[in-house]
This record gives structure tokens, C-alpha cells and sequence, in this order.
């Protein structure tokens, strides 16, 4: 899912991309709740339908 600047998700609107890799894109956006910065990966839309490679995605955003 290709984002580009202006787009907004939820309360968050999206500045710029960082980088692609093989687990998808990471984007910079602003939360504008928090009034402040935060990444936003997304998930190639063909890994959400393998259950280890979404396992993986998950654990990778826990704290």
C-alpha cells in the first residue's frame, strides 16, 4: 500500500517514506493527538495471509 506525503491514517498524516524492505514500507508521519513525530511501517498486503510472517510484523512493533 503505497502512501504518499498528505495522506492521512487515522490521526496521523504522512510526511515522508524512509525506507522499503522485504517486511514493507516505513513511513514518517505526524500524530497529530500527540503533536509529534512517529514512524508508521506497512505490511505488504501478501504477508498478512501467512501466519508466521504476521507473527513476525507484530513482534516486531512490541516495545
Amino acid at each position: 500500500m503505497p502512501l504518499t506525503s498528505g495522506d492521512h491514517l487515522s490521526h496521523t498524516e504522512i510526511t515522508t517514506l524512509l525506507g522499503k524492505g522485504g517486511m514493507g514500507e516505513v513511513y514518517r508521519a505526524h500524530d497529530t493527538k500527540l503533536n509529534r513525530d512517529v514512524a508508521i511501517k506497512v505490511l505488504p498486503a501478501d504477508f498478512a495471509e501467512h501466519a508466521d510472517r504476521l507473527a513476525r510484523f507484530e513482534r516486531q512493533a512490541s516495545p
